[in-house]
Order: structure tokens, then sequence, then C-alpha cells
């Protein structure tokens, strides 16, 4: 029988797409990653018309083979196939379900892939998270992990996690020859009835032979025959044919993927192509030169019997070969399970030093974390008692401290000489009980009332009873007041420390603040007398600076704290909040407050923020004070105003207007010595004593010139130094 090349072509193509997808399987379950693997298989390896091939594993239970399980786990496999069948549908592709039953999935799968010669096995991820994985990686692998070291090398494995491949295990070896080995033949069916064997037409030749080919190849087999018995080889050895023989196979049947082992039946039929191939080749002889049939005949039974003979040395030689190469593929088989065994111990072998190592690894660690927490403990454990005998020490000298304290404020209430004591009795005479009439203003801590005490004009200050903190204060006021005698501090002349009462000398003026904000209806104050209360007020500040035996830090310096009397000599009072900074921290160190005092506006932002205590938090205040003087605003934003009238050249503007004749550049000069002092931060403020009073000397000078001056140029008596004329008891004192 003879096969066109167009239909032999048609086959071969069918065939090979058909073994392409047999050669791709998808192995699923119930797990959402089955169905990732499914859907990569058919978008990366299959098109489209081609067949999915599904692969999944049942495992074997208990009752498995009773008819009520088995038709239960048939609707389940129905159940688990229906989202692909769909899939496929969509996707024009026909789908192929295998169902395998074992106790072993990842065996199941190899043996069916390798019975089946697949090269592609899709597989999706273990849905396993990647502790699990770790800590089961040696006792019980997953599936995809198996089927990476046991699928074979000519086998490709693609382990699918969220439509990517995560692992791909690559073929190492070409694809085995997938068809099967050549039937073995008997010596009894090589020696059957030839008629038998052509009526069957087992053999199947791919290609039609031309007359000029037949006759080459009844020469090669003649000259064959011809050849002497040692020439060729024995019936019964394992040797390969000859050049010959090879020539005569490869003519007869061309190797080609497509054709199987089979192809290869028990009888070759060859004479039936031969005899009409040299019938029709007789029948042109005798057209062509005359020759009788006769004579063709005689030759053709000649040659029909030349050709059985060969046939019969063929099927002997094709016995040979076939257990040549069979026994050649077997060996080469077992080499490579060998080889693949080898292969898998040494990994095994790799994986498990590996892991002993890692183990160990984490043994060290864990050595040395548990050494450095122990180390860690001690170190904690010995600052913590560090720190308790710190604290004990504090509380035995925060105690002592107390003791002493109290000693020394018992001893000052009963036996301090350094101010004058009165009594309640002695208040009340002479604030005539506490009339309204006599109050002239209200302190922080406390109303303040004029009176009269050894024909001495005074003003009490009187202790709050619900004042928190006034009972520190008034007696902090005491200490400080009472060791100190300067021009610019105000004077304490006495105190009843039972009630809290503090007696002072009466201000005529009132404090800075009345004056500047010209309540009560009073005059401007001139510029001159202005820049003799910032030298006067600098110059007090510098005494409390330079007190000793400790710097004292005043903290509430404001307009308000400030009294002038009626030469208009300014005052500091109010040191309740003054506080003793140790002579290291006066210049350099800072000294840490545990809670910060001030007013808002005038205290040090540095020392808000961190509660660091220096005398230089005195300047801060000191220049809001001095700006506050020459613009008489409120101090809300005030050194902004003024740094942005300097900046556009309006600085005259930003002057108090009250005052018409201002010196525009010594003010100018004010201004900016007091914008230095209100610095923001603590080592850009300039230093009280080698820069600040000396510059405020200087202005006051040149006020006392100027008022020399106006005096000399008016014959009338101008009481220039001292404008006011006002009733005293306007006048509040805070």
């Amino acid at each position: 029988m003879y096969l066109s090349p167009f239909s032999a072509t048609s086959s071969h193509s069918g065939e090979h797409e058909a073994a392409k997808d047999s050669s791709i399987i998808a192995a699923v379950d119930r797990d959402k990653y089955s169905q990732q693997a499914a859907k990569w298989a058919v978008d990366r390896l299959l098109t489209r018309g081609s067949t999915l091939q599904l692969v999944h594993v049942r495992a074997n239970k208990n009752g498995q083979n009773a008819e009520g399980g088995k038709d239960e786990g048939d609707a389940d496999m129905a159940q688990l196939f229906i989202s692909y069948r769909g899939y496929c549908a969509r996707k024009g592709m026909h789908l192929k379900e295998v169902i395998l039953d074992g106790s072993d999935i990842s065996k199941a799968i190899i043996e069916y892939a390798t019975s089946n010669a697949v090269t592609d096995i899709v597989v999706g991820a273990s849905t396993r998270n990647t502790f699990i994985r770790y800590i089961t990686r040696f006792r019980n692998p997953d599936v995809p992990t198996c089927l990476m070291k046991m699928a074979p090398d000519y086998c490709t494995v693609h382990v699918i996690h969220k439509a990517k491949a995560i692992q791909v295990k690559a073929a190492k070896a070409p694809a085995p020859f997938t068809t099967l080995p050549p039937k073995q033949y008997s010596q009894s069916n090589i020696e059957s009835d030839g008629s038998s064997r052509s009526s069957r037409g087992d053999w199947k030749v791919s290609h039609q032979l031309s007359p000029t080919a037949n006759r080459a190849s009844v020469d090669r087999l003649s000259a064959y025959a011809r050849a002497p018995s040692r020439d060729r080889p024995l019936s019964g050895a394992r040797t390969a044919p000859q050049k010959d023989f090879d020539d005569y196979i490869d003519f007869i049947a061309p190797p080609r993927p497509s054709v199987t082992r089979s192809s290869f039946s028990d009888d070759i039929d060859i004479p039936m192509s031969m005899e009409f191939q040299s019938m029709d080749f007789a029948e042109s002889l005798e057209l062509s030169s005359g020759v009788s049939m006769e004579s063709l005949s005689y030759a053709g039974k000649d040659v029909e019997a030349e050709m059985r003979r060969l046939r019969l040395e063929l099927k002997q030689t094709m016995d040979m070969y076939n257990s040549a190469c069979k026994e050649a593929v077997d060996a080469k088989q077992k080499a490579a399970q060998m080889h693949q065994m080898k292969m898998e111990e040494s990994k095994k072998y790799r994986e498990l030093r590996n892991a002993e190592e890692e183990a160990l690894a984490l043994v060290q660690m864990e050595k040395a974390k548990c050494r450095a927490a122990l180390e860690a403990a001690e170190a904690a454990q010995k600052i913590a008692e560090l720190e308790a005998q710190k604290r004990l020490r504090a509380e035995w000298k925060a105690k002592k401290e107390a003791e002493d304290r109290k000693k020394a404020t018992d001893a000052l209430n009963k036996n301090d000489l350094r101010y004058r004591r009165y009594s309640i009795d002695d208040i009340e005479a002479a604030t005539h009980k506490f009339d309204k009439a006599l109050k002239i203003g209200e302190g922080g801590y406390g109303p303040v009332y004029k009176a009269v005490l050894d024909h001495t004009n005074v003003a009490i200050k009187i202790l709050r009873p619900d004042a928190s903190q006034g009972r520190k204060q008034f007696q902090q006021e005491i200490e400080v007041l009472s060791c100190m005698r300067h021009p610019n501090m105000v004077l304490l002349l006495g105190a009843c420390p039972e009630y809290g009462c503090l007696v002072y000398e009466y201000m005529d003026y009132g404090s800075l603040e009345d004056r500047l904000c010209r309540r009560g209806k009073t005059l401007p104050i001139p510029w001159s007398i202005r820049f003799k209360i910032a030298a006067d007020i600098a110059t007090g500040l510098l005494f409390l600076h330079q007190a000793k035996p400790e710097p004292l830090v005043h903290r509430d310096l404001k307009p308000a704290n400030i009294l002038l009397d009626h030469n208009f000599v300014s005052k500091i009072s109010d040191v309740g909040l003054a506080r003793l900074v140790p002579q290291s921290a006066a210049d350099v160190t800072q000294y840490r407050m545990t809670s910060t005092a001030g007013t808002f506006c005038y205290i040090d932002p540095e020392y808000q923020q961190t509660g660091m205590l220096t005398t230089k938090s005195d300047i801060y205040s000191l220049g809001i004070l001095l700006l506050q003087i020459i613009t008489a605003r409120s101090p809300m934003g005030l050194t902004h105003h003024v740094e942005h009238a300097i900046e556009r050249g309006a600085f005259q503007e930003i002057l108090d207007p009250t005052v018409t004749d201002w010196p525009v550049e010594e003010a100018l000069e004010f201004a900016k010595l007091a914008l230095r002092c209100a610095e923001l931060r603590k080592k850009d403020r300039p230093d009280l004593g080698k820069e600040i009073l000396p510059e405020l000397n200087r202005l006051r000078n040149l006020g006392h010139e100027y008022e020399a001056a106006q005096v000399s140029s008016t014959s009338t008596n101008c009481s220039s130094s001292a404008p006011y004329s006002f009733n005293n008891d306007d006048v509040s004192i805070s």
C-alpha cells in the first residue's frame, strides 16, 4: 500500500500536534493555585484548538471502593472540573480529564508522566505559608517540591503562583524516543508463507519507490547474498549490519518521529511492490528492446527467489538489531536512573548539611542573644541599684535640706533681725482694717494698700489665703529683699510673717506700665527720662546677677514690676520668683529647672522649651521691656513689628507718638540693642555688664545733656526733671 507525499505530511502534522498536547499536563486540586496553573498553561504552552490535559490524584481512603463512596467521589470529581470546562469552552480548547488513584500524589503524577512521555508538568504553588514550608522541609515536603525532585531529566516542571512561574526546573536531557520498540519475531514467523504476509500488508511505506531505486536495491541485496559467508555476520551474533544493509534499511523505511516501532510488523511486504515494479520494468524492456516475455518471466522468478532468501536474512538481522537496541535502551535507562538517584542523594546530603549548618548558626545566634540579654539584664540591674542609691541619697539630702530650711525659717520667724516685724494689729490699724478706699493695686498673689506706719508712707502687700504659690514667693521675697540694699531695688521695711504681709517703701509714680499706658491721664514720659529709666533697670538687674554668694535670676522682669519714685528713679520689685543659680552656671553652664516660671511674652523661649535657666534668661525679658519703653506698645509680636519697621525705613513710625522730639538716630541704636537682647538663642544675646549697660549709660548721659541744655535755654523755671503733676493717690503699685 502506497501513501502519497501529501497524505504522509498531513498525517505527520496531526500526530505531532497530538503528541505535543499529550506531552503537557496540569496537576490540579481544589485550591486556587491549581486554577492559576491551568490558566497559565493555556496562555503560555497551548494554542487555540489544543487539548488541555488535567490530572487529579484522588487519595485512597477506607471504604473508597464502596458503591456509595464511589458515587460521592465521582460527584466531587465532576464538581472539581466544572470551572475548567467553562474556561476551556471560552478559550476554544478541548479538555481531557485524568483522575488517578493513589496515596502518594507526587508519585502518582510522576508515574503517569513517565508512562505517557510527558515533557512539561504545570502545578500550582503550595498553600502552606513560608514558615510552615521551612519547618516541614525535610519531614513532609509539599507536592511542588516533590515534583521538582522526582521529575525525570527530560521533563520541565513549572510551579505557578499568582499567574507567574515562581520556580522552574528545566529539562536537562532531550525527550526519549516515544515510539515502542519493534516487535520481536520467532523463527516460525520468518518461515511462514509469503502470501499471508503480503495479504496482511502490515509494513507501511511512507514514500513511493521509483523503478531505478528498486533495481539498485535488488543489485545491492544480490551482491550481499553472493558474498562469502565469512564476510556476513553470523545468525546468532549480536553485531550491527554492514553499510549496505544500513543503506537498505534507510531506503526502505527512513526514520521519522511520527512512525512507531510497530511499523516494523512481523511481515515485511516488499515482494508485492517489488514484483509490481519488476513487472512494469519488464514490460517497458519488452517494448523497447523486443525481448520475449518468457525470458523476462524466468528472470523475475530468479529475482523473487533471491528476494525470499534476502528477506529471511533481513528478518534475522532485524531481530539481532532490535535486541541490541533494546538492551542499549535498557542500559541507558538504568544508567540514567542510577545517575538520577545519585544526584538526588547528593542533593539531599547537601540540603541536610546546609540545614545542619543553619541550625548550628541559629543555635549560635540564640546563644549570643542569650548572653547579650544576660549582660543587658546585669547592666540594667547595676544601673537600677545605682539609681536607687542616688535616689536614697537625694531623698536624704532633700530631707536634710528641708529640715535645715525649716529650722532657718523658724529661727527667721522668731529671731530674724534683718527686717522689722509688724503685728497684724499694726497692719489693720494702718489700713483701717483693709479699707477699700486705701487699696491702690492688685498683685499676682494679693491686694496692695497705701498706709502710714511710723510716720512713713508705705505700701502693704497682703497675701491671699487661696494663693497656691503665694507662701513660697512670700518667703522668697523676704529672704532676697531683707539681705540686700541697692538704689534700684525696692526697699523692704518690714513684714508680718504670720499673716503674709509685706511692707515696702511707697513709690510715688507707681509702676512703669501705668506710666507708659498713661493710666490716670498722666503726662507722657520724655525720651531723656526713658533712657534714664532703662539704665537704672539694667543697673539693678546687674546687681542681682552679681549677688553673692550665688547669682540671682529675676525670671519675671516686666514693666509692671518696675516702680518709679517722685524723681523717676526706677526700682525692681516682686522678686518672689527669683532663683539662686550656682556660680558655675551663671556664665557658661546651664542650670536645669524642673518647671518654668514667668509671664507670657517676657519669658525666655529657650528657657521655656528646655528648662535651662541662666542669667541670659533675664536679658530676653530686658530686651522686650526696652522696646516697650520707646514704643509704649503691647509686647505681643513687638520684636517683629520693630524689625519690619527698621527694614522698610519707617522706624520713626514705631516710636511712641506722644513724644514729639525723639532723637531718631539714638532711638534706633537703642532699638537695635533691645532686639539683640531679645534674640531667641541665649548665645546670641549681648553681655549685660560689658555691652548693654555701657550703651544705656551713654544714652542716659545724652539725655542729661539735653535736659541741661533745655534748662539753660529757658528763662522760666521748667521742672523738666519732674514733668508730672498729679495726685499720688491715683498711682497703683502691683
